[in-house]
Protein backbone atom coordinates (compact mmCIF):
# COMPACT_ATOMS: atom_id res chain seq x y z
CA UNK A 1 0.00 0.00 0.00
CA UNK A 2 1.42 3.39 -1.03
CA UNK A 3 -0.63 6.73 0.22
CA UNK A 4 0.32 10.04 -1.88
CA UNK A 5 -1.13 13.42 -0.56
CA UNK A 6 -2.72 15.21 -3.61
CA UNK A 7 -3.85 18.80 -2.16
CA UNK A 8 -4.75 19.86 1.78
CA UNK A 9 -6.75 23.35 1.44
CA UNK A 10 -9.76 25.15 2.00
CA UNK A 11 -10.43 22.21 5.15
CA UNK A 12 -10.74 19.68 2.52
CA UNK A 13 -7.91 17.15 1.73
CA UNK A 14 -7.28 14.72 -1.47
CA UNK A 15 -5.24 11.67 -1.20
CA UNK A 16 -5.03 8.34 -3.11
CA UNK A 17 -4.23 5.06 -1.92
CA UNK A 18 -2.31 2.87 -4.29
CA UNK A 19 -2.34 -1.27 -4.24
CA UNK A 20 -0.36 -3.50 -6.75
CA UNK A 21 -2.11 -6.10 -8.61
CA UNK A 22 -0.51 -8.32 -6.18
CA UNK A 23 -1.88 -6.94 -3.20
CA UNK A 24 -5.39 -6.66 -4.76
CA UNK A 25 -5.78 -10.28 -6.20
CA UNK A 26 -4.41 -11.52 -2.49
CA UNK A 27 -7.42 -9.26 -1.35
CA UNK A 28 -9.00 -11.01 -3.72
CA UNK A 29 -8.74 -14.59 -3.18
CA UNK A 30 -9.11 -14.06 0.76
CA UNK A 31 -12.96 -12.66 0.17
CA UNK A 32 -13.10 -15.43 -2.07
CA UNK A 33 -11.89 -18.09 1.15
CA UNK A 34 -13.91 -15.85 3.47
CA UNK A 35 -17.16 -16.39 1.25
CA UNK A 36 -16.57 -20.21 -0.67
CA UNK A 37 -19.59 -21.73 1.58
CA UNK A 38 -22.34 -19.70 0.67
CA UNK A 39 -22.11 -21.10 -3.57
CA UNK A 40 -23.23 -24.48 -4.86
CA UNK A 41 -21.83 -25.39 -8.29
CA UNK A 42 -22.66 -28.76 -9.48
CA UNK A 43 -20.37 -31.43 -9.28
CA UNK A 44 -18.87 -29.83 -5.79
CA UNK A 45 -19.51 -29.84 -2.36
CA UNK A 46 -20.90 -26.80 -1.40
CA UNK A 47 -18.07 -24.74 -0.28
CA UNK A 48 -15.54 -26.30 -1.76
CA UNK A 49 -15.65 -25.25 -5.48
CA UNK A 50 -12.32 -23.58 -6.70
CA UNK A 51 -12.07 -20.30 -7.31
CA UNK A 52 -11.95 -19.95 -11.23
CA UNK A 53 -15.04 -22.31 -11.30
CA UNK A 54 -17.07 -19.65 -8.78
CA UNK A 55 -15.85 -16.96 -10.81
CA UNK A 56 -16.61 -18.57 -14.56
CA UNK A 57 -20.15 -19.20 -13.53
CA UNK A 58 -20.84 -15.91 -11.37
CA UNK A 59 -18.53 -13.31 -13.31
CA UNK A 60 -14.78 -12.57 -12.93
CA UNK A 61 -15.28 -9.91 -9.96
CA UNK A 62 -18.19 -11.70 -8.06
CA UNK A 63 -15.04 -11.01 -5.33
CA UNK A 64 -14.10 -8.12 -6.59
CA UNK A 65 -16.64 -5.86 -3.76
CA UNK A 66 -15.36 -7.97 -1.03
CA UNK A 67 -12.01 -7.49 -1.63
CA UNK A 68 -12.20 -3.63 -1.83
CA UNK A 69 -13.94 -3.07 1.04
CA UNK A 70 -11.45 -5.17 3.17
CA UNK A 71 -8.80 -3.10 1.70
CA UNK A 72 -10.52 0.30 2.65
CA UNK A 73 -11.40 -0.79 5.71
CA UNK A 74 -7.70 -1.39 6.27
CA UNK A 75 -5.73 0.96 4.57
CA UNK A 76 -7.90 4.07 4.94
CA UNK A 77 -7.39 4.46 8.75
CA UNK A 78 -3.50 4.23 8.25
CA UNK A 79 -3.26 6.31 5.34
CA UNK A 80 -5.78 9.27 8.02
CA UNK A 81 -3.11 8.32 10.46
CA UNK A 82 0.13 8.07 8.52
CA UNK A 83 -1.28 11.59 6.60
CA UNK A 84 -2.46 13.17 10.11
CA UNK A 85 -5.87 14.58 9.28
CA UNK A 86 -8.35 15.44 10.99
CA UNK A 87 -11.35 14.06 9.36
CA UNK A 88 -14.80 15.06 10.53
CA UNK A 89 -17.09 13.17 7.94
CA UNK A 90 -17.13 9.98 5.43
CA UNK A 91 -14.83 10.09 2.58
CA UNK A 92 -16.02 10.62 -1.28
CA UNK A 93 -14.02 7.78 -2.45
CA UNK A 94 -13.04 7.31 -6.81
CA UNK A 95 -11.84 3.74 -7.58
CA UNK A 96 -9.57 2.74 -10.38
CA UNK A 97 -10.73 0.57 -13.46
CA UNK A 98 -10.89 -3.25 -11.10
CA UNK A 99 -9.77 -6.16 -13.16
CA UNK A 100 -7.29 -9.50 -12.12
CA UNK A 101 -3.80 -8.52 -12.99
CA UNK A 102 -4.38 -4.56 -12.64
CA UNK A 103 -3.63 -2.54 -9.44
CA UNK A 104 -6.24 -0.35 -7.08
CA UNK A 105 -6.42 3.16 -6.83
CA UNK A 106 -8.95 4.83 -3.99
CA UNK A 107 -8.67 8.22 -4.34
CA UNK A 108 -10.36 9.90 -1.34
CA UNK A 109 -11.76 13.37 -0.77
CA UNK A 110 -12.44 14.28 2.97
CA UNK A 111 -13.42 17.23 4.96
CA UNK A 112 -11.18 18.41 7.97
CA UNK A 113 -11.77 19.77 11.18
CA UNK A 114 -12.08 23.52 9.68
CA UNK A 115 -9.80 26.71 10.57
CA UNK A 116 -11.51 29.80 11.04
CA UNK A 117 -10.64 33.44 10.92
CA UNK A 118 -10.94 34.67 14.12
CA UNK A 119 -11.25 38.21 14.79
CA UNK A 120 -11.36 40.21 17.93
CA UNK A 121 -10.28 37.39 20.74
CA UNK A 122 -7.90 39.66 22.76
CA UNK A 123 -8.57 41.86 25.39
CA UNK A 124 -12.72 41.00 25.53
CA UNK A 125 -14.37 42.47 28.32
CA UNK A 126 -15.73 40.03 30.57
CA UNK A 127 -17.26 40.25 34.50
CA UNK A 128 -16.59 37.79 36.88
CA UNK A 129 -18.73 37.64 39.60
CA UNK A 130 -17.21 37.26 43.36
CA UNK A 131 -18.65 35.30 45.68
CA UNK A 132 -18.47 35.02 49.51
CA UNK A 133 -18.99 32.48 52.00
CA UNK A 134 -21.24 33.08 54.91
CA UNK A 135 -21.88 31.65 57.93
CA UNK A 136 -24.84 30.47 56.89
CA UNK A 137 -23.32 28.63 54.10
CA UNK A 138 -21.18 26.53 56.55
CA UNK A 139 -24.07 25.82 58.21
CA UNK A 140 -25.71 24.35 55.99
CA UNK A 141 -23.37 22.11 54.75
CA UNK A 142 -22.51 21.29 58.74
CA UNK A 143 -26.05 20.14 58.29
CA UNK A 144 -25.40 18.20 54.99
CA UNK A 145 -22.81 16.39 56.60
CA UNK A 146 -24.61 15.84 59.84
CA UNK A 147 -27.31 13.98 57.43
CA UNK A 148 -24.83 12.11 55.94
CA UNK A 149 -23.63 10.62 58.78
CA UNK A 150 -27.68 10.18 60.47
CA UNK A 151 -28.41 6.25 61.50
CA UNK A 152 -31.99 4.88 60.45
CA UNK A 153 -33.85 3.24 63.86
CA UNK A 154 -36.63 1.71 63.90
CA UNK A 155 -39.66 3.64 65.80
CA UNK A 156 -43.11 2.91 67.47
CA UNK A 157 -45.21 5.43 66.30
CA UNK A 158 -47.32 6.43 63.31
CA UNK A 159 -45.71 7.53 60.15
CA UNK A 160 -44.20 11.24 59.71
CA UNK A 161 -42.68 12.75 56.48
CA UNK A 162 -39.09 11.42 56.01
CA UNK A 163 -39.48 8.56 57.87
CA UNK A 164 -38.54 5.06 55.57
CA UNK A 165 -41.40 2.46 55.67
CA UNK A 166 -40.82 -1.11 54.65
CA UNK A 167 -44.22 -2.37 53.17
CA UNK A 168 -45.67 -4.84 50.65
CA UNK A 169 -48.04 -3.80 48.44
CA UNK A 170 -50.58 -4.93 45.87
CA UNK A 171 -51.59 -2.84 42.84
CA UNK A 172 -55.32 -3.35 41.34
CA UNK A 173 -56.98 -1.36 38.28
CA UNK A 174 -60.81 -2.59 39.71
CA UNK A 175 -60.72 -5.98 40.55
CA UNK A 176 -57.73 -6.53 37.92
CA UNK A 177 -54.30 -7.07 39.52
CA UNK A 178 -52.02 -5.33 37.15
CA UNK A 179 -48.31 -6.71 36.30
CA UNK A 180 -45.29 -5.11 37.91
CA UNK A 181 -47.30 -3.73 41.09
CA UNK A 182 -46.68 -5.79 43.83
CA UNK A 183 -43.49 -5.99 46.13
CA UNK A 184 -42.95 -7.34 49.28
CA UNK A 185 -40.02 -5.54 51.74
CA UNK A 186 -40.45 -2.39 49.72
CA UNK A 187 -38.76 0.23 51.58
CA UNK A 188 -39.79 3.73 50.45
CA UNK A 189 -38.71 7.32 52.03
CA UNK A 190 -41.69 9.32 52.76
CA UNK A 191 -41.22 12.41 50.76
CA UNK A 192 -38.94 11.41 48.24
CA UNK A 193 -41.66 11.19 45.39
CA UNK A 194 -40.74 7.61 44.07
CA UNK A 195 -43.71 6.70 43.89
CA UNK A 196 -47.03 7.55 41.47
CA UNK A 197 -48.14 11.24 42.89
CA UNK A 198 -50.10 10.77 45.96
CA UNK A 199 -48.87 7.19 47.00
CA UNK A 200 -46.89 8.75 49.96
CA UNK A 201 -48.59 10.88 51.46
CA UNK A 202 -51.47 8.56 51.90
CA UNK A 203 -49.18 6.64 53.95
CA UNK A 204 -48.39 9.68 56.71
CA UNK A 205 -50.09 8.53 59.82
CA UNK A 206 -50.46 4.63 59.49
CA UNK A 207 -49.46 2.18 62.59
CA UNK A 208 -47.01 -0.17 62.39
CA UNK A 209 -48.83 -3.44 61.04
CA UNK A 210 -51.74 -1.35 59.68
CA UNK A 211 -53.30 -2.24 56.35
CA UNK A 212 -53.92 0.64 54.31
CA UNK A 213 -55.40 1.18 50.51
CA UNK A 214 -53.55 3.67 48.60
CA UNK A 215 -56.24 5.45 45.95
CA UNK A 216 -53.93 6.53 42.74
CA UNK A 217 -53.91 7.70 39.01
CA UNK A 218 -51.61 7.00 37.06
CA UNK A 219 -50.28 10.02 34.75
CA UNK A 220 -51.17 10.22 31.08
CA UNK A 221 -47.95 9.67 30.15
CA UNK A 222 -47.01 7.04 32.51
CA UNK A 223 -44.57 4.23 30.76
CA UNK A 224 -47.23 1.57 30.75
CA UNK A 225 -49.52 2.49 28.39
CA UNK A 226 -52.37 0.10 29.84
CA UNK A 227 -52.05 1.99 32.81
CA UNK A 228 -51.74 5.83 31.51
CA UNK A 229 -54.33 7.96 33.41
CA UNK A 230 -56.37 5.09 35.19
CA UNK A 231 -57.25 5.02 38.90
CA UNK A 232 -55.71 2.33 40.74
CA UNK A 233 -55.47 1.06 44.41
CA UNK A 234 -53.11 -0.13 46.03
CA UNK A 235 -53.62 -2.82 49.11
CA UNK A 236 -50.66 -2.04 51.34
CA UNK A 237 -49.29 -3.86 54.87
CA UNK A 238 -46.91 -1.60 56.99
CA UNK A 239 -43.98 -3.76 58.41
CA UNK A 240 -41.62 -1.22 59.66
CA UNK A 241 -41.05 2.68 60.38
CA UNK A 242 -37.50 4.28 60.46
CA UNK A 243 -36.75 7.40 61.51
CA UNK A 244 -33.19 9.23 60.73
CA UNK A 245 -31.55 10.03 64.16
CA UNK A 246 -29.14 12.59 63.59
CA UNK A 247 -25.73 12.69 65.39
CA UNK A 248 -25.18 15.89 67.92
CA UNK A 249 -23.28 19.13 66.44
CA UNK A 250 -19.99 18.84 69.03
CA UNK A 251 -16.06 17.96 69.08
CA UNK A 252 -16.71 14.37 68.79
CA UNK A 253 -18.55 14.72 65.74
CA UNK A 254 -15.71 16.63 64.37
CA UNK A 255 -13.41 13.93 65.21
CA UNK A 256 -15.17 11.08 63.93
CA UNK A 257 -16.18 12.70 60.30
CA UNK A 258 -12.62 14.11 59.90
CA UNK A 259 -9.33 14.96 60.72
CA UNK A 260 -9.98 17.86 63.23
CA UNK A 261 -10.51 17.68 66.92
CA UNK A 262 -13.23 20.67 66.88
CA UNK A 263 -16.35 21.91 65.49
CA UNK A 264 -14.94 24.73 65.22
CA UNK A 265 -11.43 23.74 63.41
CA UNK A 266 -14.06 21.76 61.03
CA UNK A 267 -16.31 24.73 60.42
CA UNK A 268 -13.22 26.80 59.75
CA UNK A 269 -11.48 24.25 56.91
CA UNK A 270 -15.42 24.09 55.62
CA UNK A 271 -15.55 27.34 54.76
CA UNK A 272 -11.75 27.14 52.96
CA UNK A 273 -13.24 24.55 51.12
CA UNK A 274 -16.39 26.29 50.17
CA UNK A 275 -14.37 29.63 50.01
CA UNK A 276 -12.02 27.69 46.77
CA UNK A 277 -14.97 26.02 45.62
CA UNK A 278 -17.14 29.18 45.12
CA UNK A 279 -13.70 30.75 43.01
CA UNK A 280 -12.91 27.84 40.81
CA UNK A 281 -16.79 28.32 39.81
CA UNK A 282 -16.26 32.45 39.31
CA UNK A 283 -13.25 31.48 37.01
CA UNK A 284 -15.12 28.96 35.36
CA UNK A 285 -18.50 30.95 34.32
CA UNK A 286 -16.22 33.62 33.63
CA UNK A 287 -14.76 31.83 30.87
CA UNK A 288 -17.90 30.36 29.35
CA UNK A 289 -18.72 34.00 29.30
CA UNK A 290 -15.64 34.32 27.43
CA UNK A 291 -16.40 31.56 24.82
CA UNK A 292 -19.96 33.23 24.30
CA UNK A 293 -18.58 36.28 23.61
CA UNK A 294 -16.22 35.25 20.62
CA UNK A 295 -18.70 32.87 19.69
CA UNK A 296 -20.96 36.04 19.33
CA UNK A 297 -18.56 37.89 17.72
CA UNK A 298 -17.46 35.30 15.04
CA UNK A 299 -20.52 33.97 13.99
CA UNK A 300 -19.52 30.91 11.85
CA UNK A 301 -21.62 27.75 9.95
CA UNK A 302 -20.85 24.51 11.65
CA UNK A 303 -20.63 21.53 9.22
CA UNK A 304 -23.66 19.17 9.97
CA UNK A 305 -21.67 15.94 10.44
CA UNK A 306 -19.60 17.58 13.74
CA UNK A 307 -23.03 18.53 15.36
CA UNK A 308 -24.78 14.70 14.81
CA UNK A 309 -21.36 13.86 16.43
CA UNK A 310 -21.70 16.40 18.87
CA UNK A 311 -25.13 14.82 19.06
CA UNK A 312 -24.34 11.51 19.79
CA UNK A 313 -21.71 12.69 22.67
CA UNK A 314 -24.25 14.38 24.43
CA UNK A 315 -26.78 11.37 24.01
CA UNK A 316 -24.01 9.24 25.67
CA UNK A 317 -22.73 11.39 28.29
CA UNK A 318 -26.80 11.91 29.27
CA UNK A 319 -27.13 8.04 29.21
CA UNK A 320 -24.07 7.51 31.63
CA UNK A 321 -25.17 9.78 33.83
CA UNK A 322 -28.78 8.49 34.12
CA UNK A 323 -27.19 4.76 34.80
CA UNK A 324 -25.09 6.20 37.79
CA UNK A 325 -28.91 6.49 39.29
CA UNK A 326 -30.20 3.58 38.22
CA UNK A 327 -31.77 4.26 35.18
CA UNK A 328 -31.23 4.70 31.24
CA UNK A 329 -31.96 7.30 28.50
CA UNK A 330 -34.33 5.10 27.06
CA UNK A 331 -36.53 4.73 29.79
CA UNK A 332 -35.91 8.29 31.10
CA UNK A 333 -37.34 9.25 27.23
CA UNK A 334 -40.44 6.65 28.40
CA UNK A 335 -41.33 8.75 32.00
CA UNK A 336 -41.10 11.72 29.88
CA UNK A 337 -43.07 10.72 26.88
CA UNK A 338 -40.32 11.74 24.72
CA UNK A 339 -38.39 10.13 21.89
CA UNK A 340 -34.51 9.98 20.39
CA UNK A 341 -35.76 12.70 17.56
CA UNK A 342 -37.21 14.61 20.14
CA UNK A 343 -33.79 14.78 22.13
CA UNK A 344 -31.76 15.46 18.87
CA UNK A 345 -33.92 18.61 18.21
CA UNK A 346 -34.01 19.67 21.38
CA UNK A 347 -30.30 19.56 22.29
CA UNK A 348 -29.21 20.67 18.63
CA UNK A 349 -28.79 24.42 19.75
CA UNK A 350 -26.51 23.51 22.51
CA UNK A 351 -24.21 21.09 20.32
CA UNK A 352 -23.79 23.77 17.37
CA UNK A 353 -22.92 26.21 19.61
CA UNK A 354 -20.35 23.51 21.36
CA UNK A 355 -18.71 22.73 17.96
CA UNK A 356 -18.73 27.11 17.00
CA UNK A 357 -16.97 27.09 20.24
CA UNK A 358 -14.50 24.15 19.91
CA UNK A 359 -14.19 25.34 16.10
CA UNK A 360 -13.36 28.89 17.43
CA UNK A 361 -10.85 28.16 19.90
CA UNK A 362 -8.65 26.04 18.28
CA UNK A 363 -8.31 28.40 15.27
CA UNK A 364 -6.99 30.48 17.28
CA UNK A 365 -4.37 28.47 19.40
CA UNK A 366 -3.55 27.23 15.19
CA UNK A 367 -2.98 31.32 14.78
CA UNK A 368 -0.93 31.57 18.34
CA UNK A 369 1.21 28.28 18.10
CA UNK A 370 -0.78 27.07 21.25
CA UNK A 371 1.05 23.45 20.90
CA UNK A 372 0.74 20.83 23.71
CA UNK A 373 4.29 19.10 24.75
CA UNK A 374 5.00 15.71 25.11
CA UNK A 375 5.40 16.47 29.34
CA UNK A 376 1.48 17.64 29.11
CA UNK A 377 0.39 15.23 27.34
CA UNK A 378 2.04 12.02 29.54
CA UNK A 379 0.64 14.04 32.79
CA UNK A 380 -3.08 14.18 31.29
CA UNK A 381 -2.63 10.07 30.34
CA UNK A 382 -0.59 8.93 33.89
CA UNK A 383 -4.04 11.04 35.50
CA UNK A 384 -6.46 8.74 33.76
CA UNK A 385 -4.17 5.31 33.87
CA UNK A 386 -3.75 5.92 37.25
CA UNK A 387 -7.32 5.30 37.82
CA UNK A 388 -7.69 2.51 36.00
CA UNK A 389 -4.09 1.65 38.02
CA UNK A 390 -2.55 0.82 34.81
CA UNK A 391 0.92 1.85 33.42
CA UNK A 392 1.16 5.19 31.10
CA UNK A 393 2.27 2.81 28.37
CA UNK A 394 -0.42 -0.18 28.49
CA UNK A 395 -2.71 2.34 28.77
CA UNK A 396 -1.68 4.24 25.88
CA UNK A 397 -1.70 0.96 24.15
CA UNK A 398 -4.80 0.38 25.32
CA UNK A 399 -6.64 3.70 23.87
CA UNK A 400 -5.04 4.06 20.79
CA UNK A 401 -3.89 6.93 18.29
CA UNK A 402 -7.38 8.01 17.84
CA UNK A 403 -8.14 8.80 21.68
CA UNK A 404 -4.85 9.89 22.13
CA UNK A 405 -5.14 12.66 19.75
CA UNK A 406 -8.10 13.93 21.73
CA UNK A 407 -6.41 14.51 24.98
CA UNK A 408 -4.23 16.22 23.24
CA UNK A 409 -6.62 18.31 21.61
CA UNK A 410 -8.29 19.24 24.83
CA UNK A 411 -5.24 19.71 26.62
CA UNK A 412 -4.61 22.77 23.84
CA UNK A 413 -8.15 23.93 24.16
CA UNK A 414 -7.70 24.42 27.70
CA UNK A 415 -4.59 26.09 27.57
CA UNK A 416 -6.36 28.52 24.67
CA UNK A 417 -9.25 29.30 26.77
CA UNK A 418 -6.32 30.21 29.79
CA UNK A 419 -4.13 32.30 27.64
CA UNK A 420 -7.55 34.19 26.58
CA UNK A 421 -8.63 34.75 29.96
CA UNK A 422 -5.34 35.75 31.11
CA UNK A 423 -5.33 38.77 28.37
CA UNK A 424 -8.84 39.48 28.80
CA UNK A 425 -10.68 42.79 31.07
CA UNK A 426 -12.06 41.10 33.67
CA UNK A 427 -14.28 43.46 36.19
CA UNK A 428 -14.71 41.37 39.22
CA UNK A 429 -18.32 42.50 40.35
CA UNK A 430 -20.81 41.13 43.16
CA UNK A 431 -23.45 38.48 43.05
CA UNK A 432 -26.67 39.69 41.55
CA UNK A 433 -29.10 40.52 44.21
CA UNK A 434 -32.12 37.80 45.43
CA UNK A 435 -34.99 38.89 43.86
CA UNK A 436 -37.07 39.44 47.01
CA UNK A 437 -34.45 42.56 47.52
CA UNK A 438 -34.39 43.81 44.32
CA UNK A 439 -38.16 43.85 44.81
CA UNK A 440 -37.60 45.81 47.98
CA UNK A 441 -35.21 48.30 46.50
CA UNK A 442 -37.80 49.19 43.53
CA UNK A 443 -40.16 50.23 46.04
CA UNK A 444 -37.75 51.96 48.27
CA UNK A 445 -37.10 53.61 45.26
CA UNK A 446 -40.60 54.48 44.22
CA UNK A 447 -41.32 56.01 47.72
CA UNK A 448 -38.17 58.34 47.49
CA UNK A 449 -39.76 59.58 44.19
Amino acid sequence: MNTTIISNENNEAKFTIEYTAEEFDKAVNAAYQKNKGRFQINGFRKGKAPRKIIESHYGEGIFFEDAINDLFGQGYPKAVDELDLEVIDQPEVDFSEVGHGKPLTMTMTVALYPTVEVKDYNGLDIEQVQYTITDEDVEKEIENLQKRNARTVSVERPVQNGDTVVLDYAGFVGEDQFEGGTAENQELKIGSGMFIPGFEDQLVGAEKDAKVDVNVTFPENYQAKELAGKDATFHCTIHEIKEEQLPELNDEFAQDVSEFDTLDELKEDTKKNLQRSLDDQSVEDAKTKLIDALREKNEIEVPHAMVEDELNNMMNEFDQQLRYQGMSLDLYLQYTGGSMDDFRSQAKEDAEKRVASRIIIRSIADKEGIGVTEDELNEELQKVADQYKMSLEDFRKAIGKDAERMFRTDIQVRKTIDQLFENANVTKVDPPAPKAEEETADEAEKTEE
